[in-house]
């Protein structure tokens, strides 16, 4: 790409080429072990597939503190749905605009192929002054956190953790939101659709979504709940659906969504009115926020099977009510969101449905209860509901040593003191922490804007700071 830093780059730019969407991280980890070979370092993947090379100390650096650089090998699949692109096998489109790289259409997997670049570029360069190094590259963090789940104690021996996840340069995180997945199951029978209906597909399209910890406090439209609200206001017009299909991951807000349905033939004229009303009702409240949305009723061949009444209703009723969005603001840290949830995923076909949801909190208490809310709403509907893939959060250490040793590094480089933050979105610190309890913890990483959507893209001259941020904090490890 003709940018500087060149190492970190070269790697970035490698990553795009390679598929990498969660669960299909094999390329991308053998590509880190073919590096690894070529440069004579020592490297091997654990027994659930994370990615741990290591570097020995620099002259004279040796009885500094061990540092474990991490990341994780996978990333968030998203497309703009007009975009043609398998991320199983296509490589990402990246290209520069102006101050930031960017995709064309899709995400671009800064998140977290620029800590994985960075990482490599310190394996690679044989100028930078450190004690011992060892990278971890986890599998699996953006669906599931597996190779966090699955990282044994005892496989690692450095003292200080370095997570280069983060998104804001010039910020060192020192906490994290835990996660629940919240489930919801059900059945339906599939009826014939009455005689007299016309045919309409809605398309909720045009949302910005994203992140759904780093940018739930943004307040930006959900595209199923906004869908449901509408479905729940034409209940009275005899609206039968035949199939939902909106977003898609759990920590994407979700930006479309799609449903089919079959509206009596003599209240279409009211129907359409009722879309074109809502379009600008939703274009209204969310002008600062989504402003490209669009809500159409596109005429189609009359669904000839629909859901039955009785589970459309309650289905609409849960949706509806189900809590989204920022639940509560932290007491302790100003701007910071304590509790939220995304209503993710809704599917509905061929008489199953499913609902999705990724709830986050850094109050333990807190999180349950939202636990509870949502099963009571779907609950009381009569779907079958369970949680799972529950991971804790990252208690902040404000007596870090490397923390201490962080901030006066960046001080001295750039004349101002870091920001000291905790993030809403989920780090694998919380699970890593706790199977070496001995780690002293900071996250921190070049700005990116709008991860988890086709939006996403990385500033430029961040990296290059970012960069020599990481350099100059491996040249001043504390010793042991």
């Amino acid at each position: 790409m003709g940018l500087n830093p060149q190492l970190v780059w070269k790697h970035f730019y490698a990553l795009t080429q390679i598929p990498r969407p969660s669960g299909h991280e094999e390329a991308s980890a053998q590509y880190v072990m073919d590096f690894a070979k070529e440069h004579g370092l020592e490297a091997f993947r654990d027994e659930v597939g994370n990615v741990i090379v290591r570097k020995p100390a620099t002259s004279g650096m040796e009885n500094r503190k061990g540092v474990v650089l991490q990341g994780h090998l996978d990333m968030v699949p998203q497309k703009n749905s007009d975009k043609a692109h398998d991320f199983e096998k296509d490589p990402i489109e990246a290209y520069i605009d102006g101050e930031w790289v960017t995709a064309n259409g899709t995400t671009l997997g800064a998140d977290n192929g620029m800590g994985l670049a960075a990482s490599l570029a310190v394996l690679e360069s044989k100028d930078i002054a450190h004690g011992p190094i060892e990278v971890l590259m986890t599998i699996d963090e953006e669906t599931g956190m597996t190779g966090a789940f699955g990282l044994k104690g005892g496989v690692l021996k450095g003292d200080i953790l370095l997570n280069l996840d983060s998104e804001d340069e010039g910020e060192l995180y020192v906490g994290c939101a835990g996660g629940t997945n919240a489930n919801v199951k059900f059945e339906y029978k599939e009826e014939a659709a009455p005689a007299g209906m016309v045919g309409y597909d809605l398309e909720i399209r045009g949302l910005k979504g994203g992140h759904s910890g780093m940018e739930i406090i943004l307040q930006r439209g959900n595209s199923n709940k906004l869908m449901f609200r509408f479905l729940y206001e034409v209940m009275d017009m005899d609206v039968r659906v035949s199939s939902v299909d909106g977003g898609s991951l759990r920590n994407a807000i979700p930006r479309e969504c799609f449903v089919k349905v079959a509206v009596p033939s003599a209240k279409a004229a009211g129907f359409e009115a009722k879309v074109k009303e809502f379009e600008a009702t939703f274009l209204s409240e969310l002008a600062l926020v989504d402003e490209n949305l669009t809500f159409k009723a596109i005429k189609c061949d009359a669904p000839t099977k629909v859901m039955d009444a009785d589970v459309q209703k309650k289905l609409t009723y849960a949706i509806y009510a189900c809590p989204n969005g920022v639940a509560r603001m932290s007491d302790s840290m100003v701007g910071l969101v304590e509790t939220s949830n995304n209503l993710a995923r809704v599917e509905v076909k061929g008489g199953e449905g499913k609902v999705l949801c990724l709830l986050r909190s850094s109050v333990d208490s807190a999180k349950l209860d939202l636990e509870n809310q949502i099963a009571s709403v779907f609950k009381l509907a009569g779907f079958e509901v369970w949680m799972d893939g529950q991971y804790p959060g990252w208690k902040p250490n404000l007596n870090s040593p490397i923390l201490t040793t962080m901030q006066e590094v960046y001080q001295k480089m750039y004349g101002k003191v870091p920001t000291i933050k905790a993030i809403h979105a989920g780090l694998e610190c919380g699970l890593l922490g706790g199977v070496y309890p001995n780690w002293d913890m900071i996250s921190f990483g070049p700005t990116i804007r709008y991860p988890h959507s086709p939006d996403e893209k990385v500033k430029i001259d961040t990296v290059e700071k970012f960069w020599n941020f990481l350099v100059e904090t491996l040249k001043n490890v504390p010793v042991k």
